[in-house]
C-alpha cells in the first residue's frame, strides 16, 4: 500500500470515529464500543475494497455489506456519509423521530444500506441468501458479512456458516469482530466462544486472523480472502471494544455508553477535539 493511500485510510477511520462520537453524544447514549471496534474495517471497505456508487446506491454491480451486528450502525452511517451517500448533516438526526438513521440499520431508510439488521444472528442467514442469489445471477459482486463475537451465541449464525461452507460460497466474506466483550461482560464469561479460528476451520472455512486495527494488514487479509476460490472464507479481526479512545477501551460499560456520566462526556469531548486536530493535520 502506498504511503498516501494508507494516510487517507487512517484519516477516514479517524473521521468515522469522530462522527460516531458526535452522533452518540448528541443523542445522549448509544453503542459506542462495537462501533469503534469496526471503524478501521469500515475505512478499508469504503476507502478501498468495495465496489459502489454513492450516486446510485442500488447499482447491480455493487458489493454488498451486511452488518449483522446492527447495533454498530453508527459506524456504518459515518462511513456512508463520509463517502457521499448522503449529507453529513443527516448524521445529527440519529435516532430522532422520522430519521433516516434509526438505531439499527434499515434498508428502506438509508442510502447504501443493503440489509436491515438488529436481531442478532439473522444477518448471517440473509448474507448467505444474497451470496446465493448473486451466484445464480452470475454476478461477480461480493458480500461482506460483519458479525460480532457475542452474536455468535446465536445458533442461527452456525447454521448459516454451515450453509456457506457446504456450497463453497466464496463470494461471501465472513468478518468476525472479535472484540471479546458483549452486552453483559466478557464473552468468555457470558458464553465462552473457545477458539474461533479452530471452529471456523472445522466448519469448512478458509480462515485468516488479523489485527483489526492495523489498516494495512487488514487490507491484505481482505485481499487474500477475496482471492479464495474453492471454499467459504472467514477473516477474524482481533479488535478492542471502544478502540481509538483509551478511556472507552477500558470503560466497563462501553457496549452502550450513557453520556449522562460526566466522565464519559469529558472523554468524548476530548477525543472529538483530538480527532479534529488529527484531521486538520495538527
Amino acid at each position: 500500500m502506498e504511503p498516501n493511500e494508507l494516510l487517507q485510510l487512517k484519516k477516514l477511520a479517524t473521521a468515522i470515529r469522530r462522527d460516531v462520537l458526535v452522533m452518540l453524544e448528541r443523542v445522549g447514549s448509544g453503542h459506542l464500543g462495537g462501533s469503534m471496534s469496526i471503524a478501521d474495517l469500515m475505512s478499508v471497505l469504503y476507502g478501498k475494497r468495495l465496489a459502489y456508487d454513492p450516486e446510485n446506491p442500488s447499482w447491480e454491480g455493487r458489493d454488498r455489506v451486511v452488518l449483522s451486528k446492527g447495533h454498530a450502525g453508527p459506524a456504518w452511517y459515518a462511513a456512508l456519509a463520509e463517502r457521499g451517500f448522503f449529507d453529513k448533516e443527516v448524521l445529527l438526526t440519529l435516532n430522532e423521530g422520522g430519521t433516516n438513521l434509526p438505531s439499527h440499520p434499515d434498508r428502506t431508510k438509508t442510502p447504501g444500506v443493503d440489509m436491515t439488521t438488529g436481531s442478532l444472528g439473522q444477518g448471517t442467514s440473509v448474507a448467505a441468501g444474497i451470496a446465493t442469489a448473486l451466484k445464480l445471477k452470475k454476478n461477480d459482486a461480493k458480500v461482506y458479512l460483519i458479525v460480532g463475537d457475542g452474536e455468535l451465541n446465536e445458533g442461527q449464525c452456525w447454521e448459516a456458516f454451515q450453509y456457506l461452507a457446504h456450497y463453497r460460497l466464496n463470494n461471501c466474506i465472513v468478518i468476525i469482530d472479535w472484540n471479546k466483550r458483549q452486552l453483559d461482560g466478557a464473552c468468555t464469561e457470558v458464553m465462552n466462544p473457545f477458539d474461533l479460528e479452530e471452529k471456523m476451520r472445522a466448519f469448512g472455512f478458509k480462515t485468516l486472523s488479523v489485527n483489526g486495527h492495523d489498516i494495512e494488514a487488514l487490507d491484505q487479509a481482505l485481499e487474500a480472502a477475496s482471492a479464495v476460490k474453492d471454499s467459504a472464507v472467514c477473516v477474524i479481526m482481533d479488535t478492542i471494544k471502544g478502540a481509538g479512545i483509551p478511556f472507552f477501551e477500558t470503560y466497563p460499560g462501553n457496549h452502550s455508553v450513557k453520556f449522562s456520566d460526566p466522565a464519559c462526556r469529558v472523554a468524548a469531548d476530548e477525543a472529538i477535539a483530538a480527532f479534529e486536530a488529527q484531521l486538520a493535520g495538527e
